[in-house]
């Protein structure tokens, strides 16, 4: 096993939020001023009016934080201090669960905006435990959930810097630091994008990396026969940046402008969001045909309860507009779900990922694959890890 490096810590983190905090948050939803309703009867104008305050209702009088906490804390949950490569550590908050099961390989899951360590609630059990989920002990991994700097309960960055890359050089430090020498890494969204920088940064001990929103372009003269469905990927895309990217140009831009509404406002903060998972997920019109109205809010809570509203949106300031499109030789797994916002055909993503070793076109789910199609989402992942355990 590898040694810690210099100057990490651990810490146990018991998730415990003050019943005052909880008081303000129902005060705030019982005094939110809402808008008036849209013109339209559908949501090409945002989250609607009534769907929003019935929302806000259940959370104010049915919701149960404490059940969540309770979840989360049993789980394993931890600080760790990491630098990343940088002159700030910030301590990072992460989930441990480790496998019962001889041989497992450690795996770090990344979440992305607007997502959550809580994306994972639903895998980690048939990840680290396989038997008791009705499949083979050689599929199990110990498995670690960092929340991203600024987000959930990880320590807000107060100097800029934090980008993709230092992300991922902060993941290597923590891999290391818990006595992972040798481990696979996964994502989607920003976690898509972290995990493809380890693949690059850290080949001497990452082996291998999942992708569930994979990045990569086609080239201009792949324009002259593209296939059905890669005209159906580039005609999403270009719906995406006409009526769905605006999050992202007010995140990368004037991140901090925005903090102050979505800090201030849990009904703002929970609009934000909900929206997305309404315009991301494989959800037939409707987030809770996919998802219930409880792990939306949990969702929403990781970042009401730490005022995440600025911080989560910083690394698009830091890193949206100069991605990374190095070639990545590290052997590399991708599942397109057909809702995701980025979908890339197998012969674009060869062409990035030069040692690709698994590629699937699940039928159903979308941007958020863990958290709504769970059980084919650890099959995919087991699936590519055969490759390279």
């Amino acid at each position: 096993m590898s040694g810690s490096p210099e100057g990490f810590e651990i810490a146990p983190y018991v998730v415990d939020i003050e019943e005052e905090r909880l008081a303000d948050l129902a005060d705030r939803l019982a005094r939110t001023r809402w808008p008036e309703r849209e013109t339209v009867d559908d949501w090409s104008q945002g989250i609607p009016l009534g769907y929003a305050q019935d929302l806000c209702g259940y959370w104010a009088s049915a919701y149960d934080w404490r059940r969540c906490e309770a979840a989360l804390n049993a789980l394993g949950s931890h600080r760790a201090r990491v630098r990343g490569g940088g002159p700030e550590a910030l301590w990072i908050h992460y989930l441990h669960v480790r496998s019962p099961h001889d041989g497992a390989l450690p795996l770090v899951l990344t979440h992305g905006w607007p997502g959550s360590v809580i994306e994972f609630l639903k895998v980690i059990g048939p990840l680290t435990d396989p038997v008791a989920h009705g499949g083979e002990a050689s599929d199990a991994f110990h498995v670690v959930c960092p929340a991203l700097p600024g987000y959930g309960f990880s320590e807000k960055p107060t100097r800029h810097g934090w980008s993709v890359e230092r992300t991922a050089w902060a993941w290597a430090e923590l891999m290391a630091g818990l006595g992972y020498e040798r481990y696979g890494a996964q994502g989607g969204d920003w976690g898509s994008v972290v995990t493809t920088a380890v693949g690059l940064q850290d080949p001497a001990h990452c082996v291998g990396i999942h992708l569930n929103m994979a990045i990569a372009r086609p080239e201009p003269e792949d324009m002259a026969d593209l296939t059905d469905a890669e005209k159906a990927a580039l005609e999403s895309l270009a719906h995406y940046e006409r009526w769905d990217s605006g999050y992202s140009k007010q995140q990368s831009t004037r991140p901090q402008t925005l903090g102050y509404a979505l800090v201030d406002s849990p009904a703002g903060q929970l609009a934000w969001i909900v929206e997305k998972f309404w315009s991301w997920t494989d959800c037939d019109g409707h987030p809770e045909n996919v998802l219930t109205r409880d792990e939306l809010i949990d969702n929403v809570m990781l970042y009401w309860l730490p005022g995440a509203g600025a911080s989560s949106g910083r690394l698009y300031w830091e890193s949206f507009g100069n991605p990374n499109m190095e070639t990545v030789a590290l052997p590399a797994g991708i599942s397109v779900f057909p809702k995701e916002i980025f979908r890339v055909s197998r012969r674009f993503a060869e062409r990035r990922f030069s040692d690709l070793r698994f590629f699937s076109e699940p039928s159903a789910g979308g941007h958020f694959a863990a958290f709504e199609q769970p059980g084919r989402f650890v099959d995919d992942v087991r699936s590519f890890f055969r490759t390279v355990r």
